[in-house]
């Protein structure tokens, strides 16, 4: 939570696309004895994976290696189920902003609420992860424009100015 130039209060979650690429490799073994590679999880997270309901579901073959005959296999998988394999790395997300709203002091929760909640990094572009975050939180959610880039760019301003941010970036004992 950043308001006047600082953190007032942050959460850290370790969860990222790889863990969204390892729940559909674990999911893909689990539910069809299908083994994919690092970049066919990718390409399905890309082209299937949602964090919300869609109006329309859409399906998909997935072709990867049958884990019990060792030849090449294809099977037909779902968007729902897709939401079903990324479900948990999805909580862990949500969990992680509930808690930093939690932290957050009461004079800031109606900006936060007027304002709403900002996405940002590779993660924030999982297709319905903003509605997802909004139905959990009841406040408006939405995505960086340059969501892929807005951390680096945003670590890059702040190594710009680090006198003037040095307060705000690095706190100890001693402060």
């Amino acid at each position: 939570m950043i308001s006047l130039g600082g953190i007032v209060t942050s959460e850290s979650s370790h969860v990222a696309g790889d863990e969204f690429d390892e729940s559909i490799v674990s999911f893909m073994k689990r539910q069809y004895s299908l083994a994919l590679g690092e970049r066919t999880a990718e390409d399905v997270k890309v082209q299937l994976a949602s964090a919300y309901p869609l109006e329309e579901e859409f399906y998909a073959e997935i072709r990867g290696r049958d884990l019990v005959t060792g030849l090449p296999k294809t099977v037909t998988v779902s968007t729902q189920e897709m939401r079903e394999a990324i479900e948990e790395p999805v909580a862990a997300i949500i969990d992680a902003i509930k808690v930093t709203l939690d932290k957050t002091p009461p004079e800031l929760a109606a900006d936060v609420m007027e304002r709403g909640i900002m996405l940002a990094g590779g993660g924030s572009l999982l297709l319905g992860l903003d509605a997802a975050v909004q139905a959990e939180t009841g406040m408006p959610v939405r995505s960086a424009k340059n969501a892929l880039f807005s951390v680096v760019l945003g670590s890059g301003q702040c190594l710009e100015q680090f006198d003037v941010l040095r307060q705000v970036l690095i706190s100890g004992p001693e402060d």
